[in-house]
């Protein structure tokens, strides 16, 4: 059911793959919700689903091998994945639009950069070509490029300078519901820095709802307003992000968290999750997580686990052991 002030609600979102015969689990039930003007984090190590998720929102994952085999996905209350492929095309672009990881891919080497933001405003905008130009041009200089440079290809551009190139192509219509998938992982700290400022900046100008894909909890932090843990396709923590960084809850969050160097502590050496990821094509029955848990028992290798409130309405973990200790009622979704 969808809440009243939700823009985005996913649920029991299911996403598989099919390779050599062999089914990948990527997404398993996974369901969340997003307000408005807000900003959701998805953190989690690579294979735990997060790009497929915002992919099956945006309804470009690949088929095959890909399909989505269960859930709903509601924006304004429309839900998507019913919505025939005509219908869908409207949307991307002018109410959900994303950025994707390697700027290189997402950008076409033959084609000057202003033609390919301008592109989108054709399609979405009765504009002239012309004014599409002018459009896209002002959209550059929001993002720091001169508009000299509008003309020139993206062989041209630096990595950061190419990154603020499919910002502009993502923000050019104004969309409503940005997906940014781990938008500064290939630039040095400083330009990611200036790259997160400056979609903080144009979010808020916009009032853009956005979800944030990432491994840096650091980025979790200074960008978001609430976070999703994902673990084997599932959401094992959700909350509001002080919640969640003040009192981690699940033993996988607590071990991202137990990774990270604290300059306020004297430790010889840091506390890496032990194991490996568990494999999307064989998952282990009951909780994924517990081969790799300190914690566990013989009630976590049995049957799956419910997602469960920790800290009033605002932070639920998918572990037994969790809700024991903070002596949890359970909320399903």
């Amino acid at each position: 059911m969808v809440k009243e002030n939700d823009f985005l609600s996913v649920r029991d979102l299911v996403v598989e793959y099919t390779s050599d015969g062999q089914i990948i689990h990527a997404v398993n039930k996974v369901s969340f919700d997003l307000e408005r003007g807000k900003t959701l984090g998805l953190v989690g190590e690579t294979g735990a689903g997060k790009t497929s998720i915002a992919k099956a929102i945006l309804r470009i994952l690949p088929d095959p091998p890909a399909k989505i085999t269960g859930g709903k996905i509601f924006l304004n209350e429309q839900e998507l994945l019913g919505l025939p492929e005509q219908d869908m095309r409207k949307l991307r672009g002018q109410e959900i639009a994303m950025i994707f990881q390697d700027p290189m891919t997402a950008l076409n080497p033959v084609k000057r950069v202003i033609d390919q933001i301008a592109e989108g405003i054709l399609v979405h905008k009765k504009v002239t070509k012309a004014a599409a130009n002018e459009q896209a041009a002002t959209m550059l200089k929001k993002v720091g490029i001169a508009a000299e440079r509008a003309t020139e290809y993206p062989h041209q551009f630096s990595g950061g300078m190419k990154q603020r190139v499919v910002i502009a192509m993502a923000l050019a219509c104004d969309p409503k519901l940005l997906l940014a998938d781990e938008p500064t992982t290939a630039l040095d700290v400083t330009i990611q820095a200036q790259v997160l400022d400056m979609i903080s900046q144009l979010k808020e100008e916009f009032h853009t709802s956005m979800i944030m894909i990432t491994h840096d909890l650091g980025i979790v932090a200074d960008t978001c307003d609430d976070v999703a843990v994902i673990y084997a396709g599932e959401v094992i923590e959700i909350g509001k992000k002080e919640s969640v960084f003040r009192n981690p809850s699940h033993p996988y969050t607590k071990g991202l968290f137990g990774a990270l160097p604290d300059l306020s502590k004297n430790v010889k050496r840091l506390h890496p999750i032990e194991g490996a990821p568990a494999d999307p094509t064989n998952l282990p029955d009951g909780c994924c997580f517990h081969p790799r848990c300190p914690h566990v028992t013989d009630e976590c290798r049995q049957g799956s686990r419910e997602l469960v409130s920790v800290n009033g309405n605002d932070h639920f973990v998918r572990c037994s052991q969790a809700a024991v200790r903070e002596g949890a009622s359970c909320l399903r979704w």
